[in-house]
């Protein structure tokens, strides 16, 4: 009967063990894939903005709503995104503007890093390649996310090489 009775206590200390390790890990693993509400605003008619939340829930690291918009100019200068890096869709998440066909990786590192200053990050125009404007046999245009600020200021946020 001893016997039986230790083989039970190593096997709860093991099960005890596997239980306490998985407890510890499991809420580290969920904080590392945790998910950010996402709102993109976007005219009604536009095929590239869908096909780029697509991508973002794909990614499943953002959870997304989206609002059609018939006065995306008002969207863009509401949110303070200069003129200049306008593209067809604007999004907001985590307190960031992000304009256009950003990959989901500049997004989570910008989530991440939380660079002091920053509004927004921004693809303009709508680059071959970039997220929802792929191309089949068209590989991708080199193209730069950039960083804008309150102020004005600027800077590349990442750059995308071209791919063929």
């Amino acid at each position: 009967m001893k016997k039986a009775e230790r083989n039970w206590t190593r096997r709860s200390a093991l099960m005890f063990a596997v239980s306490a390790s998985t407890a510890l890990v499991a809420p580290i693993a969920l904080a590392q894939q945790a998910r950010h509400a996402m709102h993109v605003r976007h005219d009604a008619g536009c095929g590239c903005c869908l096909a780029w939340i697509d991508i973002m829930r794909r990614s499943g690291r953002f959870s997304v709503t989206v609002t059609n918009e018939v006065d995306m100019r008002a969207v863009k200068q509401e949110l303070g995104i200069p003129l200049d890096l306008a593209s067809c869709h604007t999004a907001t998440v985590a307190g960031f503007a992000i304009e256009g066909h950003v990959p989901p990786e500049d997004i989570l590192s910008l989530i991440e890093s939380r660079p002091a200053g920053i509004r927004g990050i921004a693809v303009p125009g709508m680059p071959i390649g970039s997220p929802g404007m792929e191309q089949p046999g068209m590989g991708r245009e080199a193209f730069a996310v950039i960083a804008f600020s309150g102020d004005g200021s600027r800077r590349v946020f990442a750059r995308h090489p071209a791919r063929r």
